[in-house]
């Protein structure tokens, strides 16, 4: 009778463990090599989630892949096989998220990209992306220029997929609004020189030079054309809106204006601002736990990750218990479904067709002044 009521007690337990199981979500971010101006954020934001998610319990397990594409793909695997992860999220730079894309859809588990990427629809699938796109941002960037006057410019990225994507979208929206590239360089993200570079385009003579970098390699060129006496506008991106940017650019990086999401200067948005309220609080709670000085907007990028599969989770949980194939599918269906969901950096609406379903929303112009990144006007 004892044994009995012992194995009772057992099943009982495991009943229990599996109703309750925990949804497990894979991180990769890049917390060593040049990525780690970025990675560090995002890792310290999953460090102060909440560890439940809609009731239920949620653990989250961070690797580093230390900057390295080869290494992303080997976390995402171990993560997914190993830790039976429910979704993955990651990584923090444009090449180690097209790597994950593919683990995800061979193994069939949603990944909620951290870096800006777009691939060919049937490659995104299983792949949602949390950062503004690529043109989006670069939007705002040619709209200044062309309400500035100017006429011609000069690029200067990686030669990666991130340096390309800026270089595209550049190209792109550029000729329209009267504006002409005239000069195009590239650099590597471990480069600790681009003198040669940054040579050419001041000999060009361009009216204003945009920078494809991101993270502290971001501020290279930047350093390079103010050492050069380069006198014009000087424009980055997105991926490079973070403290430690401004810190290696030192004075070399004040004045150049960038596009990035509402959280970096969330107390300066009108109260009208429908970003402002999710932004706000996030950024006093983020500010709390790491010091105002480290705001950043990669920190926010990975609470609206983990937005997106807070919104999603009771849809999926209708249909499939976490630790399952089928719940991993649910929730890639349910992330489809999610609608007007307001987070730090904008409003996501997704679908089928549109695995990051943001808008203007999503963008505002911030200026280095004074040594800190401030809303442009």
């Amino acid at each position: 009778m004892k044994l009995r009521t012992t194995m009772i007690g057992i099943a009982l337990t495991a009943f229990s463990a599996v109703s309750l199981a925990d949804i497990t979500v894979g991180v990769t971010v890049s917390t060593t090599g040049p990525g780690a101006s970025l990675g560090v954020h995002y890792r310290n934001t999953f460090n102060m989630l909440p560890k439940t998610l809609g009731g239920q319990p949620i653990r989250y397990i961070v690797l580093d892949d230390a900057s390295d594409p080869t290494q992303a793909v080997k976390n995402a695997r171990k993560l997914i096989t190993e830790e039976n992860a429910d979704v993955i999220m990651g990584s923090s730079s444009v090449p180690n998220n097209h790597a994950i894309a593919e683990v995800a859809a061979e193994l069939k588990t949603a990944q909620i990209a951290l870096a800006p990427m777009s691939l060919p629809p049937e490659k995104m699938v299983w792949t949602f992306v949390v950062p503004q796109s690529i043109p989006l941002m670069i939007e705002g960037v040619v709209k200044h220029m062309q309400a500035a006057g100017v006429k011609t410019v000069g690029y200067i990225g990686f030669n990666d997929p991130w340096g390309e994507g800026i270089d595209k979208a550049l190209t792109a929206l550029a000729g329209p609004a009267g504006i002409k590239v005239i000069a195009n360089e590239r650099y590597a993200r471990a480069d600790t020189s681009v003198e040669a570079q940054v040579l050419k385009i001041v000999a060009a003579k361009p009216d204003a030079v945009l920078i494809g970098g991101s993270g502290t390699p971001g501020a290279l060129p930047a350093i390079s054309l103010a050492g050069r006496g380069y006198k014009g506008p000087v424009y980055g991106n997105h991926g490079m809106v973070n403290p430690d940017f401004i810190r290696v650019g030192g004075k070399s990086v004040e004045g150049l204006i960038a596009p990035t999401g509402p959280l970096v200067v969330a107390e300066q948005l009108p109260e009208s601002n429908p970003v402002k309220a999710v932004a706000s609080s996030f950024v006093k709670a983020y500010d709390a736990a790491y010091g105002a000085q480290n705001r950043n907007a990669f920190a926010g990028y990975a609470y609206d990750a983990h937005l997106l599969v807070e919104k999603a989770l009771p849809e999926a949980m209708k249909s499939a218990k976490p630790g399952t194939p089928a719940f991993r599918l649910a929730l890639r269906d349910a992330l489809e479904k999610v609608r007007e969901a307001v987070g730090t950096h904008g409003i996501y609406t997704m679908s089928p067709t549109n695995h990051n379903g943001m808008d203007s929303r999503a963008r505002v112009l911030v200026k280095v002044d004074g040594g800190a990144w401030k809303l442009a006007q």
